[in-house]
């Protein structure tokens, strides 16, 4: 195992760009297409955030973040969300056992399968929302109270959720609150025709493909906290916050079309996201910092889930992606 504490800045962004090209391409092995949706995964965890994926049954979620744990040698824990699903479901529960040499018996705390490194919470908008609060202190503090005591979690820890936008029935929107901790809302969309035939041509085989460990935990912990170290321009840096100032109505600098179809807009976490994503899409792309066309590349995905569009904007058709366009355009 490399010591990374050894290695300079320049050696580790050159080290990251040439992971990326690794991963990919072990990635490939199983997964036909969704080129940008790996890239923004991988930009997530390396910020320590977490992402929200929103897309129709049978477009590969589960396996791409089964496979990304697998590259990345890092613990894949599964949670199906369901109404009937409990906070201890989650976050462990305690079982009586008694010691055979003693006799006596005492609590066992028996952890949840939140306690891995990256966790899938597939139909997280499937569960109650007391079920879905399971999940806010472990994504927000890494780590779990259960029965009056608090567990680290493992680093890296990365949360995955996905929605199904078909079946609305039977579920329980996420309250703003938890909505605003996913770093990224990733649309998943349907493969391509060429990539389509390409998926029918590797699936209906009996092949297996084994995946290699591209990366390991502390490397990946390496480049988290080197991402944390990469400096940016002070035009970045007030591009990206004057997009998410600029996007909240009511304001002497406003525009029109924000006061005419948004009700809420971005908060602080926006721009701190805008900027720490930039700083990891630069680097994944071998570039020692960030410049605005970086910030404006991820815009979509940081503030589609963070502006409220009114009712004026519904019944124009009008989504937060035209919003988040039409606010780029404006400041550029």
């Amino acid at each position: 195992m490399t010591d990374m504490s050894k290695k300079g800045d320049v050696e580790l962004v050159e080290e990251l760009y040439h992971t990326r090209a690794t991963l990919e391409k072990e990635l490939a092995k199983v997964i036909i297409g969704q080129h940008t949706i790996i890239e923004q995964l991988l930009i997530s965890l390396l910020c320590q955030g977490h992402c929200l994926l929103i897309g129709v049954p049978g477009l590969a979620k589960t396996l791409l973040i089964k496979t990304l744990a697998q590259a990345l040698d890092l613990i894949f824990k599964r949670i199906q969300f369901t109404p009937d699903l409990m906070p201890s479901d989650i976050t462990g529960t305690e079982v009586i056992e008694e010691d055979k040499n003693s006799g006596k018996r005492g609590f066992r705390f028996f952890k949840g399968p939140i306690f891995g490194n990256i966790i899938l919470a597939d139909e997280i908008n499937r569960t109650p929302p007391k079920t879905q609060a399971a999940l806010l202190e472990a994504m927000q503090e890494h780590r779990v109270t259960a029965v009056g005591k608090t567990y680290v979690l493992e680093e890296p820890f990365f949360v995955l959720a996905t929605q199904n936008p078909i079946e609305q029935e039977g579920t329980y929107p996420l309250p703003e609150a938890q909505l605003d901790r996913f770093m990224f809302s990733l649309k998943v969309e349907y493969p391509s025709y060429a990539e389509e035939l390409e998926i029918v041509k590797s699936t209906t085989y009996d092949v297996v493909a084994d995946i290699d460990t591209v990366v390991q935990r502390d490397e990946i912990i390496a480049f988290q906290h080197l991402i944390r170290r990469v400096p940016v321009a002070d035009n970045v840096t007030e591009f990206a916050v004057k997009l998410v100032t600029t996007s909240r109505p009511g304001r002497k600098d406003t525009p029109d079309f924000i006061n005419s179809w948004v009700e809420w807009g971005g908060g602080p976490r926006a721009s701190q996201y805008l900027i720490l994503a930039a700083k990891a899409r630069a680097l994944l792309a071998g570039r020692p910092t960030p410049n605005i066309d970086d910030v404006v590349k991820i815009a979509k995905p940081v503030m589609r889930h963070r502006i409220i569009p009114n009712f004026n904007a519904e019944s124009e058709g009008i989504d937060t992606d035209t919003i988040t366009e039409k606010l780029i355009e404006h400041l550029r």
